[in-house]
């Protein structure tokens, strides 16, 4: 523990022109008489470093010096690609080896590119979770993670949706997704292919057994046609709608972006109050009604009659309560 401690704190110092012992109790998470001691036992270990005191002191490395411990180890080189990440490596339990990581580039780059990613860390931060909801860890992520990064098969209970009793699968586990704010777990359960919400399993318990993968098998490619057949089969339904050019535009962020673009792209020439005719694929009427309200005069439903008249009672409650309004 101390020794991983020591080597850090030579990587920050050869990282940077100088650190003060509150800097490198904040990032070592130790408190400054330990930097101290840290600090001494560098020097009489034969690692140059040195203390200055005053205003503009702290602690250096002789200049020039250089470390030869900055080879990448597995997990470091792994972590370091999902850098631009750091809740969703906070999440998996990745946060420290990302660290070492990123401490062990920085260290191996010349003077002139030190400033490098600190400079890349306040231009760029992802935020993965959508708007108005409060992302939550499966408590069972790190042990999933672990047999994904290990290639290790994974016992797992699983909690289908609508279902009382749990599953028992022995998965495969190829890769995790992250997809706004929720994580899925992409698998081989058998010979087929198979994606898992994290947060439906019950239990996981990560084999000693590895599992030899399949080197052609594309995560990237494998998720986007898995979720884009995972929506088509929610659109199950269909309605038709005059929109205004209002709507049109607006059409594509108020419902299933793909089907709202195949209903336009179908759609005939606008009639003579310059709206489009189209038909809609969506889940139901009841999902149909809650999104396409928030367009309001700027849309006509016309089938199916149960929907129109939805709409017809929702503009005579709105009269009611504005028709009186001067």
């Amino acid at each position: 523990m101390r020794a991983a401690r020591l080597i850090r704190m030579v990587l920050l110092l050869q990282a940077r022109p100088g650190m003060t012992a509150a800097e490198l109790s904040r990032e070592l998470e130790v408190s400054e008489r330990t930097v101290t001691r840290d600090a001494q036992a560098l020097s009489e270990a034969g690692v140059p470093v040195y203390a200055e005191r005053g205003r503009a002191g702290g602690y250096r490395l002789v200049g020039g010096y250089r470390t030869g411990l900055t080879g990448l180890a597995r997990d470091e080189a792994e972590a370091l690609f999902l850098s631009g990440l750091p809740s969703a490596l906070r999440e998996m339990g990745l946060a420290d080896a990302a660290s070492a990581a990123r401490l062990k580039v920085s260290a191996a780059l010349t003077p002139a590119l030190r400033d490098a990613p600190a400079g890349a860390g306040r231009r760029f931060h992802l935020d993965a979770p959508g708007w108005y909801q409060e992302p939550v860890t499966p408590e069972l992520l790190p042990a999933v993670a672990e047999a994904v990064w290990r290639d290790r098969l994974l016992l797992a209970r699983y909690r289908r949706a609508g279902r009382d009793s749990d599953v028992e699968r022995e998965l495969a586990p190829y890769g995790l997704v992250l997809k706004a704010g929720v994580w899925y777990l992409c698998a081989r359960a058998g010979d087929e292919f198979r994606v898992y919400r994290i947060d439906r399993f019950t239990a996981v318990t990560v084999s000693r057994t590895p599992f030899v993968r399949d080197e052609g098998f594309d995560l990237p490619a494998f998720w986007e046609e898995r979720s884009a057949a995972f929506a088509r089969s929610l659109l199950r339904t269909e309605v038709r709608l005059r929109l205004s050019e209002a709507a049109v535009r607006r059409l594509p962020h108020t419902v299933d972006r793909a089907a709202a673009r195949e209903a336009l792209d179908a759609a005939g020439p606008p009639d003579g109050d310059g709206w489009i005719t189209v038909t809609l694929a969506v889940e139901s009427p009841d999902v149909a009604y809650g999104q396409l309200l928030g367009l309001g005069p700027e849309l006509e439903v016309l089938e199916p009659p149960a929907l129109r008249e939805r709409f017809a009672a929702a503009a005579a409650r709105l009269h009611t309560l504005y028709g009186d309004t001067p």
